[in-house]
């Protein structure tokens, strides 16, 4: 049980550290573009890279980490991130500075994810994981949750900068709660050609397309409501708000995934389309929209990634990072499609057009997703017939 709690525990910790700057750039980008001068086109360039990069590494860092196991790769991204962040708060003195900084973050995200992935499918019972997942998935609310109180706590207050030195300070603080000794590694080959890579590339196109749209909500809300003349500060606080429910609803998630036989990606699907609904909110004026928008938005269309990976884990346990490093081919694919989009709509036509792009791209998400759910059972059927 201690062994179960503490890989959950390094689990949550390593994931929110490592993916931390992204979201607290895009929390803080109304005091950081104000210094360092770019619009929500540039911001969405920055982020598009960082998830561009991370699409290209996920295949190779998913093989990696089932070669050399969890521990030394958590601390691997943990001390990359540190470094990284660090160097924002120091020596970002130009828009191109933070962009080279940033997507050095980027490596360091995907393999925290993975290694945080096979930390739980090697240390934790399978019938805790469902759980173990949606409170490991937990931390990309989580960081949410910390990049909108840091606009009216730390950036409002002594500066954006000393939002990016205390964040080092808890990627330093995460090492201590990375995983000890074995954890299986070498198993990346295992059944490798029973792995059902055709429906885990189309969940992984579902799942960016999703995840595209649910990146522009944690990066642009705070700006799109201060364009609409909402105070910084609340709209910190409302980005704060849907943090914390996209949180809980990812831990029921996983505690009922866990009382479950299956089904688990038609509850995906179906958020997603939920989800949609949030995003067409946010393109209505006025707080009360704002606040509706978000929790809904958060809430369902931001709360499935946990459920989804606790899917694809449980059904490869041979190779868990080598599996969901497919999906998450596609999950930072959409980060880098989805941002650069959402933000060239904005400079270009309204933040309103941008809100209501993100919603079809989070609805056809849904439906691509039962298309995927339906692969996969063919082929399951298919490689139970053939043993």
């Amino acid at each position: 049980m201690a062994r179960a709690a503490r890989a959950a525990v390094g689990a949550v910790t390593t994931t929110t550290a490592s993916v931390l700057p992204v979201f607290l750039t895009g929390a803080l980008t109304v005091q950081i573009s104000a210094e360092l001068g770019f619009d929500p086109a540039g911001l969405g360039v920055v982020v598009a890279l960082y998830f561009g990069i991370s699409a290209v590494a996920s295949l190779p860092c998913g093989w990696l980490v089932e070669r050399f196991g969890a521990g030394p790769t958590s601390r691997l991204a943990l001390l990359g991130t540190a470094c990284a962040m660090g160097s924002i708060a120091l020596f970002a003195r130009s828009y191109a500075g933070l962009v080279v900084m940033l997507l050095c973050c980027a490596w360091c995200n995907v393999l925290a994810q993975l290694s945080s992935n096979l930390t739980l499918a090697r240390h934790v019972p399978a019938t805790r994981l469902g759980f173990s997942f949606g409170i490991k998935q937990a931390a990309i609310p989580i960081a949410t949750l910390l990049s909108g109180a840091a606009v009216p706590g730390i950036a409002l207050t002594i500066g954006w900068r000393w939002a990016y030195l205390i964040a080092t300070g808890l990627a330093l603080g995460a090492l201590l709660l990375t995983p000890r000794g074995s954890d299986g590694r070498g198993r990346a080959s295992a059944a490798s050609g029973e792995r059902a890579t055709g429906a885990l590339s189309v969940i992984g196109l579902a799942a960016g397309l999703g995840a595209g749209a649910a990146s522009a909500l944690g990066i642009f809300l705070v700006a799109a409501a201060v364009d609409r003349g909402v105070d910084a500060g609340l709209a910190g606080l409302t980005l704060t708000l849907g943090s914390v429910v996209g949180l809980t609803l990812r831990l029921v998630n996983g505690w009922l995934a866990d009382r479950r036989s299956g089904g688990h990606i038609a509850v995906v699907a179906g958020s997603l389309m939920a989800g949609a609904v949030g995003l067409v909110l946010l393109a209505v004026p006025g707080p009360p929209a704002l606040v509706a928008g978000t929790v809904l938005a958060f809430g369902l269309g931001w709360s499935w990634p946990g459920l989804l990976q606790f899917a694809v884990v449980r059904l490869h346990p041979e190779a868990p990072a080598a599996a969901t490093s497919i999906v998450q081919v596609g999950v930072y694919g959409g980060g880098f499609a989805g941002p650069i989009a959402f933000g060239f709509v904005a400079a270009h036509a309204s933040f309103t057009a941008a809100w209501l792009m993100g919603a079809a791209s989070m609805l056809v998400a849904g439906v691509l997703m039962v298309v995927g759910r339906r692969m996969l059972v063919a082929h399951r059927e298919a490689v139970t017939a053939a043993r």
